[in-house]
C-alpha cells in the first residue's frame, strides 16, 4: 500500500500486517459524488503565507505554509467540481464560546479562536451563493448538523473530502461517511494537518479502512468521467 501520502517511515513488516489483515484494499466511487470543503477558514491557515511557528502567533490553530499549499489544489479541485457541477458543501467550524457543548474548553481551549477574520473562509477556497453552509461544533461534519439530508436529498452515493485537518475533522467526518454507508475518498494532497507524519499517518489509516486516497487530478479526471 505504499504511497507519497503515507509514512515514509513505515517499516516493511508493519504494511505486510495490515495486508495480511485485509486492509487497504481499494472500494472504488460511485456515480453521484458530492465534494466536502472541510474547515478552510483562516483560523486554520492564517492570513499570510508563512512557516506555522509564525502563523501561530496570529491563531493559535494556524497551519501556515503547511495548509497553504493545500488551499490552492483546494481551489483547483473546487474549479473541477463546479465545471462537472457536482454539488459542494462547506463544513465549517461554528465560531465557540464558553457555553458551546462538548469537552472542548477543558481539552483544547485554543479552539475557541479570537482575532479579526478568524472563523471567514479563505479567499481562494471560498463558497459560493449555491454551495451549502454546514456550521458545526464538533469534529465531523454530519455529527449534529443537517449534511446528511443534504446528501441524502441530492442522491449523492459518494463522499469526498478535502481541507482540515487530516487527523481530526476530516478523519472523522471520512469515518461517519463510511459508516452511512457513502464511498469515500480522500483527497490527499487537498487535505492538511500541523504535523507531517500525523498527516500522513491519518491518511494511511484512512486509505486502510474507510477510504480510497486519491490526488487532486485523479478527481479532476473522475469528474471528467462522470459530468
Amino acid at each position: 500500500m505504499s504511497s507519497s501520502w503515507w509514512p515514509t517511515a513505515l517499516a516493511a513488516a508493519d504494511e505486510t500486517l495490515y495486508d495480511r489483515a485485509g486492509f487497504g484494499r481499494v472500494s472504488g466511487l460511485g456515480v453521484r459524488p458530492a465534494l466536502l470543503v472541510i474547515d478552510v477558514q483562516y483560523r486554520t491557515v492564517g492570513h499570510s503565507r508563512v512557516p506555522i511557528d509564525e502563523a501561530m502567533n496570529e491563531f493559535p490553530t494556524a497551519t501556515g505554509n503547511r495548509g497553504w499549499g493545500a488551499v490552492d489544489r483546494i481551489a483547483v479541485l473546487l474549479a473541477s467540481a463546479r465545471k462537472a457541477g457536482i454539488p459542494v458543501f462547506h463544513p465549517h467550524v461554528a465560531p465557540k464560546t464558553k457555553l458551546t457543548a462538548g469537552g472542548y474548553a477543558g481539552k483544547t481551549p485554543t479552539l475557541a479562536s479570537t482575532g479579526a477574520g478568524a472563523y471567514d473562509f479563505v479567499a481562494e477556497a471560498a463558497p459560493r451563493d449555491d454551495e451549502p453552509l454546514i456550521a458545526k461544533d464538533h469534529p465531523s461534519a454530519f455529527f449534529a448538523t443537517g449534511l446528511l439530508t443534504h446528501l441524502v436529498q441530492r442522491g449523492v452515493d459518494t463522499v469526498l473530502l478535502a481541507g482540515a485537518t487530516t487527523s481530526g475533522c476530516v478523519r472523522a467526518s471520512a469515518v461517519d461517511a463510511f459508516s452511512y454507508g457513502f464511498r469515500v475518498g480522500v483527497v490527499g494532497d487537498a487535505v492538511f494537518d500541523r504535523l507531517d507524519v500525523v498527516h500522513e499517518v491519518a491518511l494511511f489509516d484512512l486509505a486502510s479502512k474507510y477510504a480510497d486516497v486519491l490526488s487532486v487530478s485523479e478527481i479532476d479526471a473522475y469528474f471528467g468521467k462522470i459530468a
